[in-house]
């Protein structure tokens, strides 16, 4: 028996076709689903890319968080597909790009269909023949001596208004989009291109930070109305699950607050972070970018029923959760559960039994780490003095 060089395991069926023969790639075309990535690494010079397969058609699923939800792929098919993208890169800095990189690259990011374009690398890369299912979600990254789009984009009005109109905000920006019904990985992408917001203003944003920016600021517009709605009558509960990631989000009858704990069931870790009725000024340094990517799905429901409530969500992140596939999934997964009926209860005792009949650890391990429940009933209401 020999050791699974990924798992380290013995005899593991799992992984054993993931390693294959190789080849050199240098130049290539395919369509792009369409996908730009931002990096972080050595701001504010930093690398900007565009992620393409080498096959045209519709790539779509290989980039869309929405479509992996949609679609219930497994992990295996996400990172499948994620594994035939070569990420063609370049060096910028963020307020001074290479002109004719940036623009290809920006009308990658606007279009809304795959796109066929065509790469020559500076050097070949080494690629995998067989669908490697165990890859980072960016990986074959190579620098790029060439690229050109071999199709014009098809690009959405609204997203061209915006884009050309260099004296919105791009909060305001994201606002209009998304009241567009325009989605939220491609107003991500729009930020991140540096094509949002004041023309003074516009650079290159790292696409991590271009996640979290969005979310939050998405929320908070909504927030703004949620604050001023009354609140709901009865205990609400919701439930959804997607790849090992269960959640139950507790809705209770009180002006807003919000709360994430996130526990992993394999090591037992614990991330925690919660706001109260009043904006959250720092950032939620230990759920991190999931804490604004859950936030935003909440508020969508809260917005739409005209109701405002606390809410505490609880993450039991499963052991069949192998592989982190970024906060898209989080967000699309809490975002399915508002599409269902909210079971509604009278006291917390009842409310509890039934989140418990589906988590598999203890309720206890989520409840005594809630600031929320810790204060809930203790604060008098207006309503009680009349």
């Amino acid at each position: 028996m020999s050791n699974c060089k990924i798992c380290g395991e013995e005899n593991c069926k799992k992984h054993s076709f993931f390693i294959g023969k190789t080849r050199q790639v240098q130049e290539f075309s395919g369509s792009s689903p369409p996908e730009i990535f931002i990096g972080r690494w050595n701001y504010p010079n930093v690398y900007t890319g565009i992620l393409s397969p080498e096959k045209y058609g519709d790539t779509a699923e290989m980039s869309s968080p929405e479509l992996w939800h949609k679609n219930n792929f497994s992990i295996q098919e996400i990172l499948r597909n994620r594994s035939q993208l070569i990420y063609g890169r370049t060096k910028s800095q963020i307020k001074k790009p290479s002109s004719k990189f940036l623009s290809i690259m920006q009308e990658v990011a606007m279009t809304e269909k795959p796109i066929a374009t065509e790469f020559k690398l500076k050097k070949p890369i080494t690629k995998n023949e067989e669908n490697d299912s165990h890859v980072p979600l960016i990986s074959n990254a190579a620098d790029i001596a060439h690229v050109r789009l071999q199709e014009n984009p098809s690009i959405k009005q609204k997203i061209e208004y915006l884009v050309n109109d260099t004296d919105v905000k791009a909060t305001t920006a994201f606002q209009e989009l998304d009241r567009s019904n325009i989605q939220t990985s491609s107003i991500i992408k729009l930020l991140s291109a540096g094509l949002l917001g004041l023309r003074s203003n516009r650079k290159l944003v790292p696409t991590r930070w271009s996640i979290t920016a969005v979310d939050d600021s998405l929320s908070k517009e909504k927030l703004k109305r949620i604050r001023f709605y009354p609140e709901i009558k009865e205990i609400e509960v919701f439930n959804s699950e997607y790849l090992g990631n269960h959640y139950e989000i507790l809705l209770l009858p009180e002006q807003w607050s919000f709360e994430v704990i996130e526990i992993s069931m394999k090591n037992m870790g614990v991330w925690h972070d919660h706001e109260s009725f009043f904006p959250r000024k720092d950032y939620a340094d230990n759920v991190t970018g999931g804490y604004y990517a859950v936030r935003l799905p909440v508020t969508e429901y809260l917005d739409r029923i005209k109701k405002q409530a606390s809410v505490i969500i609880m993450r039991e992140v499963r052991p069949e959760y192998y592989s982190p596939l970024g906060v898209g999934i989080l967000r699309q997964a809490n975002r399915s559960a508002f599409e269902k009926q909210a079971n509604k209860f009278n006291t917390l005792s009842e409310a509890f039994q039934d989140i418990q009949s589906r988590l598999r650890m203890n309720i206890d391990n989520f409840l005594v780490k809630s600031i929320i429940l810790q204060n809930y009933g203790k604060q008098k209401k207006l309503s009680q003095f009349f």
